[in-house]
């Protein structure tokens, strides 16, 4: 934890100023003081001062005056990305605190941590390389009356909000997007692990880029509801909950905001009736519960073929006895704790519910018996679930993975439809063709086929009630862009 120690200490040498708004390091107004916690330890590892609406005014105004008179959505989109690559760098040479914040504030595994932790200069990079490369100016269209030129220009002050459970990359996801477009930014990450986002506004300041044209303020959801119906936020950004996004999109629409929304995921990994066992359990063990189940487009929902029940059940069941759970820290953990106490008393309820509702433990449902410090559960799993029980509909967030059978292929993808959510998915069978063919009858908003992919450079979000809009790739560049025709004679 050297490199996390490292990043504590100098967040805590700012004293109270953890607020970064308008270019500068500044103290809060809120009287009340939060505490990030181990989830592994039980320890506080930082306190620091909750922002506040009067806070949240001072980051709008600071945004507002960088984009309707500041240069950044100024400069040809070359020069932004010019400036982008320098974040990069920046984000590339802290890449262990990275890894190392991540693991302690959420419990993540320090190998998953360190491999995915790398996608955020990533990100800045790719949308650099898009600010070469996009036509924000289309001079080519012709009019009833002579040419026109549809331009695509920034939509303005984005407030990004984002969850715990990745805490960084989901940010980057819409702060290198945002930024690429010409947007300026105001940031909310989650009160509970604000700590790369500390990590990330030391690297766009070291990076040059214009005062106000990003700012950062952790704080909770009565601070966040203040930013969502903030009159100087023209556009929403948000990941979370489903419940959160329905909120946030009430709030926008009173005023007309744009918004977009990456929510929940109930998703399904389906096995076709020719798929093989070792083919399957590569990416279906550790995409089942990835981050301890703390990820939105985890495969909780594993569909089987009636027949084939007991073959993949023992395999992937055996598979799971093998994760080793303890400290995130040390080599050989497979799975770490839960990242909030609140979050395993959840999890707890739901492994209840599915019990009184018919469905049948064969691995798990309970906590460790030898972690007694720690918000650690056993990877759990239900068989004898039917697609109507709470467990099957409900996103549980935990490592809980439920097995449902059906008996042919309409009746399989009837099940994996069967559902609210519409966020990602597998499919696994000898024929990719054929695993095409169903990818397009599924309600998702993306599949992968015999694997487990979630690429950057490609669109990722829902159908469905899993949100509206789209991160990543092109797509994630479009969705802070507004569209305006400029007619000539």
């Amino acid at each position: 934890m050297e490199a996390l120690n490292r990043t504590l200490e100098g967040i805590k040498a700012r004293g109270e100023a953890g607020l970064f708004v308008g270019g500068e390091w500044r103290t809060g107004h809120g009287e009340v003081h939060l505490d990030v916690v181990s989830p592994h330890t039980e320890e506080v590892l930082l306190r620091y001062r909750e922002a506040t609406p009067a806070d949240i005014d001072a980051a709008v105004i600071a945004a507002r005056e960088a984009f309707d008179t500041g240069p950044w959505p100024r400069l040809t989109p070359p020069e932004r990305g010019a400036m982008l690559r320098k974040v990069a760098d920046q984000l590339r040479a802290r890449l262990p605190e990275l890894a190392e914040a991540w693991t302690g504030q959420v419990g993540a595994v320090l190998g998953f941590t360190k491999m995915a932790s790398g996608q955020s200069p990533d990100l800045f990079n790719f949308y650099a390389d898009l600010c070469d490369s996009y036509p924000f100016v289309d001079d080519r269209r012709r009019s009833s009356g002579g040419l026109a030129r549809v331009v695509q220009e920034p939509a303005g002050v984005v407030a990004a909000i984002t969850p715990w459970n990745a805490p960084l990359v989901l940010l980057c996801y819409k702060v290198a997007a945002g930024l690429a477009a010409g947007c300026t930014i105001v940031a909310k990450p989650s009160p509970e692990t604000p700590i790369d986002a500390h990590i990330l506004a030391e690297c766009i300041a070291a990076a040059g880029l214009p005062p106000g044209v990003f700012n950062m303020l952790p704080a909770g959801r009565e601070t966040g509801d203040y930013l969502v119906r903030h009159p100087g936020i023209d556009k929403v950004s948000f990941t979370g909950s489903t419940g959160a996004g329905k909120a946030i999109a009430h709030a926008c629409a009173d005023r007309l905001a744009r918004f977009s929304l990456e929510l929940g995921g109930k998703s399904a990994a389906v096995i076709c009736d020719d798929a093989k066992v070792e083919a399957v359990l590569p990416s279906l063990v550790p995409y089942s519960m990835p981050i301890t189940g703390q990820v939105c487009f985890s495969l909780t929902r594993v569909l089987t073929p009636r027949a084939r029940r007991e073959e993949f059940v023992d395999a992937y069941v055996s598979a799971v006895r093998g994760i080793k759970l303890g400290d995130p820290f040390a080599d050989g953990t497979g799975m770490g704790p839960l990242t909030l106490e609140r979050q395993r008393d959840r999890v707890e309820g739901y492994i209840g519910k599915g019990k009184a509702e018919g469905a049948r433990i064969v691995q798990g449902g309970g906590r460790p018996a030898d972690l007694n410090r720690g918000f650690f559960i056993e990877p759990t799993v239900f068989v004898d679930v039917e697609p109507g029980m709470t467990i099957a509909r409900e996103e549980i967030f935990g490592p809980v993975v439920s097995f449902i059978d059906y008996d042919d292929e309409a009746d399989m993808i009837a099940k994996a439809n069967a559902s609210d959510y519409g966020l990602h998915g597998a499919i696994y069978t000898a024929d990719p063709e054929h695993g095409y063919r169903v990818a397009r009858e599924l309600r998702s908003g993306s599949l992968a086929i015999n694997s487990m992919a979630v690429d950057i450079e490609m669109p990722f979000g829902g159908f469905k009630q899993s949100g509206i809009g789209r991160e990543g790739g092109i797509e994630g560049l479009k969705t802070y862009q507004e569209t305006k025709t400029i007619y000539f004679p």
